[in-house]
């Protein structure tokens, strides 16, 4: 009898410790949801003055970003990634890409031109991936006049700093392995790595998947180690 009280008391007590380390990790990301700008720590951060470019960049919730904006973020989703979608076991699905551009826990970074016209955009949440706070970028997304002058490299750089600021434990995305000139920039020219969640690394699909998910451990992620194990939130942060 001795011995069985012992095990159970064992496991009451982990399950105690993993669900005061989940609401830990939960707290981090509800004070990171609850910022009024997170880019307002890196001033330096606002402008991109190179490359023939001289833009602002600003950081926004999706409720405070109007419609004319996240209208114009879907159409320049729609331009550059339909066709990619399409050629992915997922395919192109209007109404879920709207839908995903709009929910409420959606941040963006919008850089504007001199008229105060969107030319790039990034989509990125906190939220909770297998039991470590993460900040999740959905889209990088800029206008065929700005590329190939160092500014998507410049969003996701902000994206690490926030990250940091922040407390996350890394930067993850996903990114479909035939756009080979995304691929290559996220892996060699920003150092990511496939993730221990990404489908060729899990086992649950290997080769037959069209995608991977990426990501670059922060500070926090370095020093923490391996994730706390588990799933996806699932709600306790929202």
């Amino acid at each position: 009898m001795g011995r069985k009280s012992n095990r159970a008391k064992e496991k009451k007590q982990r399950r105690l410790e993993e669900r005061a380390a989940m609401d830990a990790v939960c707290a981090k990301v509800d004070a990171a949801n609850k910022l009024e700008d997170p880019l307002s720590a890196f001033p330096v951060f606002k402008k991109y003055d190179r490359n023939g470019l001289n833009l602002q960049i600003v950081s926004k919730r999706v409720s405070a970003l109007g419609s004319e904006i996240t209208e114009w973020a879907y159409e320049l989703t729609r331009a550059n990634m339909q066709t990619l979608y399409e050629q992915s076991e997922w395919g192109w699905k209007e109404r879920e890409k709207r839908e995903e551009l709009k929910d409420e826990r959606a941040w963006y970074l919008v850089a504007l031109d001199a008229d105060s016209a969107p030319v790039a955009f990034s989509h990125f949440r906190f939220d909770v991936e297998c039991g470590d706070e993460v900040l999740y970028c959905y889209e990088v997304q800029l206008e065929a006049k700005v590329r190939r002058k160092g500014l998507g490299k410049f969003l996701i750089q902000i994206l690490q700093l926030i990250a940091n600021s922040t407390q996350m434990k890394k930067v993850m995305l996903t990114v479909f392995k035939h756009n080979q000139g995304a691929y290559q920039f996220f892996r060699e020219a920003l150092q990511f790595e496939i993730d221990e969640t990404s489908p060729s690394m899990s086992g649950c699909c290997g080769e037959d998947c069209t995608y991977e998910i990426l990501s670059r451990r922060t500070k926090y992620g370095e020093a923490s180690g391996p994730s706390h194990g588990g799933g996806h939130c699932g709600g306790c942060c929202h």
